[in-house]
């Protein structure tokens, strides 16, 4: 019995949620596993209800669960709220730190039937696999943050960045052993020509690297990287990061895929790991049946490749998505000429379907 916390959230979360559930429950049936489902509040309707982006109960949840499955928090709506109770910092963060989920996986994957999606060239982006691993628990996120009033009137704002040896090596081995499983290549990302941690990032880097002689290391600035994933994307494998880079770059490559609402993510690194579409919460079109499950029934082959160690039944999920979008079925965010248009529901459907006659 796998024990998994189930965490709406906020706008199309409660959409695309049941999707990846209705999901697991196909595979239930197709394999014979057993999945407990617990259902929790969190992020905005965690507050509207209880008053806290996080609820003590939904964070115990989490701890005694064997992984998360998160929709998507946030909004315009909780935006006036002070910081400690917007749904992203007193929600998310906090997750992140209690379970200690520093590393974040966010492959990019054109799926054959998606070319015509994106807004970049065939012959660029035709063939693209990147895992970019990104730090998730330091840096300026959670670095402490400062406001104090100048002579002038005005005010100044700090937030510090900083990060330890011991952060950069584990996210770095992290990432070093997910490129031996891949190609062997690993680019490391930062702004080692001005900012101090990027040079600290890059030393430790560098001096890892000896330890995995048998894959190829480089360096490339952050700026230069954000130019290359759209010139060339191609010559990436596996993409390692600090915090707040990961977080810009990989919505950048996400686009690569032709729309965000592909995109799965993985938050691991301590007993529980936490799987969720990298989009948010979309608010202008939650209630309507449009959201794109997609990201979120990814993320679930995701918790059972990394969590359980059922690669057999990730593989058979993602199989099912690739052969899905090659027979021409979209969301609204996908649709294009000559392709059948289907609802939030009817994708999700389309894919339990396909895992029970599998």
């Amino acid at each position: 019995m796998y024990k998994i916390a189930v965490l709406p959230g906020d706008g199309i979360g409660a959409e695309i949620t049941p999707e990846a559930v209705k999901t697991l429950k196909a595979i239930e049936k197709r394999f014979g596993n057993s999945f407990e489902f617990t259902e929790a509040l969190v992020g905005g309707t965690a507050y509207d209800a209880v008053g806290h982006p996080l609820p003590d109960e939904t964070l115990e949840l989490c701890k005694k669960s064997d992984a998360i499955l998160l929709g998507a928090i946030g909004g315009p709506k909780w935006d006036d709220l002070p910081v400690e109770l917007r749904p992203e910092v007193g929600a998310l963060l906090p997750l992140r730190k209690e379970l200690d989920l520093f590393a974040n996986l966010r492959p990019c994957v054109l799926f054959p039937g998606l070319i015509g999606a994106s807004t970049l060239k065939e012959e660029v982006i035709e063939g693209v696999d990147i895992l970019v691993v990104r730090e998730l628990t330091g840096g300026l996120y959670f670095g402490e943050k400062s406001r104090e009033k100048t002579a002038d009137g005005g005010q100044k704002a700090t937030d510090i960045l900083s990060y330890s040896t011991y952060e950069i090596e584990r996210i770095v081995r992290f990432a070093f052993n997910a490129a031996r499983k891949r190609n062997k290549k690993l680019c490391s990302v930062d702004k080692a020509n001005v900012i101090e941690t990027s040079r600290l990032w890059r030393e430790t880097v560098t001096d890892l690297a000896k330890e995995y002689p048998d894959v190829e290391l480089t360096h490339m600035y952050v700026d230069n990287c954000a130019m290359q994933l759209i010139r060339n994307p191609k010559q990436f494998d596996v993409i390692v990061t600090e915090n707040m880079f990961g977080d810009i770059l990989t919505d950048e490559a996400s686009m690569l895929t032709g729309s965000i609402g592909m995109l799965p993510s993985a938050s691991i690194g301590g007993e529980v790991g936490l799987y969720e579409p990298s989009h948010g919460s979309a608010p202008d079109i939650a209630g309507q049946s449009k959201a794109n499950p997609l990201a979120t029934i990814l993320s679930a082959a995701m918790m059972l490749r990394f969590s359980f160690d059922l690669e057999e039944e990730a593989k058979l999920i993602e199989d099912v998505v690739r052969n899905i979008m090659k027979e021409g079925y979209r969301t609204p965010d996908l649709m294009e000429k000559g392709k059948t248009l289907v609802n939030t529901v009817q994708m999700g459907d389309l894919i339990a379907e396909r895992i029970l006659k599998s």
